[in-house]
């Protein structure tokens, strides 16, 4: 199943991606990290050791007639039998195996070293042109990060490389501010930071091919005390459930928690610098405003959203639901406005004006946009009042919003079962990314609808298209497109009362 996407505007990745090595100094930082995890696991180990203290052992099996087989008593003799005959090693019985020390004695290598080394150059080179698109996937339990090159020119999407992800993703957040960067320099990258089911954040370099692991680890870092599974102000103890990064100040980023809390996080230093208790509930969603600095929003399961200065954490403004918040977003094109889907199939538009006190007013408007959660939502970047809302009812819709007044545009199923993703891409106004609990993803150039291109005829992009609707290009897994193990993941990402009820189904 996909359960994140994330698009990546043109000209932001490296044209040529760096491969992984492992130099001295890449090897003392992840022998640095892995020590801090294995102290974690440790930690685990020793906890789960003492809660096996007061269990019944179970009765050792006798294991005498299952070895036998293997002959292990006469292993020894085999073994100088093999010495007599100058054949000893896991190569022993087969006869007339050559070894050679390198490549170049060996005359079955005919590979051009300096050729492949070009050739992968070519096959790893991504144009100004293209865009990347980020996918997080789960099958049989393994979670990775696929990384896609789209080029739009040629409707070609095909993935670029991959990443091995610790558990189960939640969401993904696209930066290209460098952990442990000084705040005033020029430089930029192309990173990415995920939230899984652990309480700790991954940053990776989507311009290095092959990490081993990530650049940073956003969490308890403290190896000399304890990870602590209270509620604290340094770190997550929970699921991370949204990120948002701060595109004003670059090394400032939020995330929210199925703690409860939401953290704001120094880059320069990758500690918590300051930690937000406002909710009382998991907190769904968190979005800084797109064009005050220190304004951000969030959402949570205790049914409200919160508008409130990051440096003055005591202000909120709260806006009381009749349902869970499942996503939000502000609207770029009226930035004192945003939207909220929700878990019972509605979609709320708010104004941040139209509140008396720290209570926040009506919607503008409402929308009952899916039967069942709308467990994806955007807004176009480029198009102002178009939207694109994904429910658990496994339809993908798209709406115009203008002069705020909502209606349906089109309506499709995919079968790409429950819509957990839907996008759009930031430098093509009119291509959708959709995907959902079968593995499979579709880039939807809704332009070709007619209904599309009736209701946005005044956008530029649409002027001469009135070609037929066509087909959308489908990256698929070999998964079963209907798989009810990949829906019942999901459910229990979005309804279970804790992260721990969430793996177990």
């Amino acid at each position: 199943m996909i359960s994140a996407l994330q698009w990546i505007r043109q000209g932001v990745a490296a044209q040529h991606p760096q491969k992984y090595e492992l130099n001295e100094e890449e090897y003392d930082r992840i022998s640095k990290l892995a020590t801090d995890q294995l102290e974690d696991a440790r930690e685990e180990l020793k906890a789960a050791e003492a809660m096996a203290v007061d269990e019944k052992k179970a009765p050792v099996a006798n294991k005498d007639d299952e070895l036998a087989v293997y002959n292990l008593d006469a292993y020894d003799d085999e073994v100088e039998a093999d010495k007599k005959t100058k054949k000893v090693g896991i190569f022993a019985k087969i006869k007339d195996l050559a070894y050679y020390d390198n490549d170049e004695e060996d005359p079955y290598v005919t590979m051009n070293a300096d050729g492949g080394d070009e050739d992968e150059k070519t096959d790893l080179e991504i144009m100004p042109t293209d865009n990347l698109l980020l996918s997080a996937k789960t099958e049989d339990d393994i979670s990775h990060l696929e990384v896609y090159v789209f080029e739009s020119a040629q409707e070609n999407l095909y993935v670029h490389h991959d990443i091995m992800l610790p558990s189960f993703p939640l969401c993904l957040e696209w930066l290209d501010f460098h952990c442990g960067q000084k705040v005033g320099e020029a430089t930029s990258g192309n990173y990415v930071a995920v939230g899984t089911f652990e309480p700790d954040i991954e940053i990776w370099n989507l311009d290095l091919v092959d990490a081993m692991y990530p650049e940073a680890i956003l969490g308890h870092t403290d190896k000399t005390k304890k990870r602590s599974k209270k509620v604290n102000a340094n770190y997550h103890v929970d699921a991370i459930m949204d990120i948002s990064w701060n595109k004003h100040h670059r090394n400032f980023m939020l995330s929210s928690s199925a703690d409860g809390t939401i953290k704001l996080w120094d880059l320069t230093t990758a500690k918590c610098m300051q930690s937000y208790s406002h909710h009382s509930d998991k907190v769904q969603s968190v979005a800084w405003h797109p064009t005050e600095p220190t304004v951000f929003m969030s959402g949570s399961y205790d049914k409200s959203v919160c508008v409130l200065d990051a440096r003055s954490p005591e202000q909120v403004t709260r806006w009381t639901l009749d349902s869970d918040v499942e996503s939000l977003h502000w609207d770029p094109h009226h930035p004192t406005c945003f939207y909220v889907a929700l878990e019972n199939g509605f979609v709320h538009y708010y104004d941040i004006q139209n509140k008396q006190g720290s209570v926040g007013g009506k919607p503008l408007y409402m929308i009952q946009a899916h039967e069942g959660a709308v467990s994806s939502f955007d807004i176009n970047p480029l198009v102002p009042g178009c939207i694109a809302t994904g429910g658990v009812d496994k339809a993908i819709k798209i709406w115009s919003t203008i002069d705020n007044r909502p209606s349906m545009v089109t309506s499709r199923n995919f079968d790409l079962g429950k819509v957990f993703c839907a996008q759009f891409c930031p430098d093509s106004a009119f291509q959708l990314a959709v995907a959902g609990s079968n593995g499979k993803m579709h880039i939807w150039d809704i332009s070709s609808n007619a209904g599309v291109r009736s209701t946005f005829q005044h956008i530029q992009a649409l002027q001469g298209n009135q070609g037929e609707e066509k087909a959308p290009i489908t990256i698929a897994d070999n998964e079963d497109p209907e798989s009810d193990a990949a829906d019942e993941t999901m459910d229990a990402q979005e309804n279970s009362d804790s992260d721990e009820d969430m793996e177990e189904d």
